[in-house]
């Protein structure tokens, strides 16, 4: 029974226990496992921080188009600024899930990693040392009992074969003995085969019996040292089992918001803005505003005078403000109307108030933060049907067609907005200022609002030109300029 050990010849498996040679392998191969698991688990971890940066980048996506769409609605009031809260919610709540995605992989991910790191070891020559160590140890214990096992089914298998050998030379001496034409030393010679197997069979009993109690004296040993190897393993799968969970438990600790006080807190102040919104206040603002509560200049008699009431028109008011554009009229008398985001309605004075001269339009064209993108500019179109600034006429008449770009204007002038017959290069401009119309045949826009040039700039500094709701008008030149 000499020679070198080796588990896996001359021994059948006959059961799938672990003491049966080579079955510790399992055990062995869940070393590997658990390095594997690691993997996996970091990539799920990851796949989840990328979901949450994804969601966070929609919800703010999401948050500024829909905020720009109801600020240029027709909504207004509390009831505008309840809604403009899911907005505000949205983009708090897409900072939140940014930290989770932070959280994951800035500490989960890279725990996980750092623990892998320390835990498995590579060997040069492939696979792990904490693998080799634990099939070393194994083998080590399983060496002495199975070469034990080895001899008893070696003896075993001699055993059986004498038994064979025996009952084959009885059943021959047995028919020797009927044969009348054998003669005495043939059947002499067939009982002495007999007898040796018969010895033969005594012989590999006994070594059998013998290799057998050997085994059975070597069996508590070979499983001490096994239950040892084993444990040691256990021990070690216990760590990473143990480390999964508390790992697993930090991350639910950062995904469970709901623990989250600022969280709690976003969704306490969306509720309260909801709240706030007030059908009668609302109400009561849009009338004082853009109701029968509005100031009016109401028509009083007045006498003539070429000097004091001469009405002038656009291009003579032009002229007289030495260079100043007019951004705004306002009332004079008793009567003063209070400045609103949401209306558009000017009521035109006698008398021509001066601007403001500290307000340059044009001192910083870099910093008016309000030009919208041309992909979230069409999106808004296509949802509101107007805006909340749309110019509305106030001139009323009571002729059938009630056109305020009737062919004559109130000065005598020709109507800007007759048919040009001369062709005329149209180019598609971008508002660069707030302007809102002070005379019928002007348009009013917002900053970043696009337009088409219809006709060039005039001598008075002003150009023909079409908004996309179909209205045709004058602007300020230098309040737009050309999209490149």
């Amino acid at each position: 029974m000499s020679g070198s050990y080796d588990d896996s010849v001359g021994v059948e498996v006959s059961s799938d226990s672990f003491w049966e040679v080579g079955n510790y392998k399992r055990t062995v191969k869940r070393i590997d496992d658990g390095h594997r698991l690691c993997n996996d688990l970091m990539n799920c971890i990851h796949e989840r921080a990328r979901i949450e940066k994804v969601y966070a980048q929609q919800l703010t996506e999401w948050a500024k188009r829909w905020k720009q769409l109801v600020e240029k609605g027709p909504q207004y009031g509390t009831v505008e600024r309840a809604w403009c809260a899911f907005m505000s919610e949205a983009e708090k709540v897409s900072e939140l899930h940014l930290e989770v995605k932070g959280s994951l992989m800035n500490e989960d991910f890279e725990k996980i990693k750092n623990w892998q790191k320390e835990a498995f070891h590579k060997q040069m020559m492939g696979g792990f040392k904490e693998t080799k160590e634990a099939e070393d140890g194994f083998r080590k214990a399983q060496k002495p009992w199975a070469k034990k096992l080895k001899e008893v089914e070696a003896a075993k298998k001699a055993y059986h074969a004498a038994c064979k050998e025996e009952k084959l030379a009885i059943s021959r001496e047995t028919n020797s003995k009927a044969d009348p034409a054998l003669n005495p030393e043939q059947l002499k010679k067939l009982q002495d085969k007999v007898e040796r197997s018969k010895q033969d069979v005594l012989k590999t009993k006994e070594k059998y019996e013998k290799s057998l109690k050997e085994l059975d004296n070597a069996t508590p040993q070979y499983m001490e040292n096994m239950e040892q190897v084993f444990e040691q393993c256990q021990q070690f799968e216990e760590k990473r089992l143990r480390f999964f969970r508390e790992v697993l438990l930090e991350v639910q600790k950062h995904l469970d918001l709901s623990n989250v006080a600022s969280y709690k807190n976003i969704y306490r102040e969306l509720e309260q803005n909801i709240k706030t919104a007030d059908a009668v206040e609302d109400l009561r603002w849009f009338r004082a505003n853009q109701g029968p509560g509005m100031s009016m200049n109401w028509p009083q008699f007045e006498e003539w005078s070429a000097d004091l009431n001469r009405t002038l028109s656009r291009r003579e008011k032009k002229k007289a403000s030495d260079g100043v554009t007019l951004t705004g009229i306002n009332q004079t008398g008793d009567q003063v109307s209070q400045p609103n985001k949401h209306s558009s309605l000017s009521v035109q004075s006698n008398t021509v108030q001066s601007v403001q001269s500290s307000y340059n339009p044009f001192e910083d064209e870099e910093d008016t933060g309000s030009t919208v993108s041309e992909k979230e500019d069409n999106k808004i179109k296509n949802v509101s049907s107007y805006e909340k600034n749309q110019s509305y006429p106030t001139d009323w008449s009571d002729e059938e067609s009630n056109n305020p770009f009737s062919s004559t204007d109130a000065n005598g002038d020709t109507n800007p907005f007759d048919e040009d017959t001369s062709p005329a290069m149209e180019v598609r401009v971008r508002a660069l200022y707030d302007y809102e119309g002070q005379e019928q045949d002007e348009l009013s826009f917002k900053a970043g609002d696009e337009l088409t040039k219809m006709e060039n700039e005039d001598e008075q500094g002003w150009c023909k030109g079409r908004l996309d709701n179909g209205q045709v008008g004058l602007y300020p030149a230098n309040y737009v300029e050309p999209i490149q």
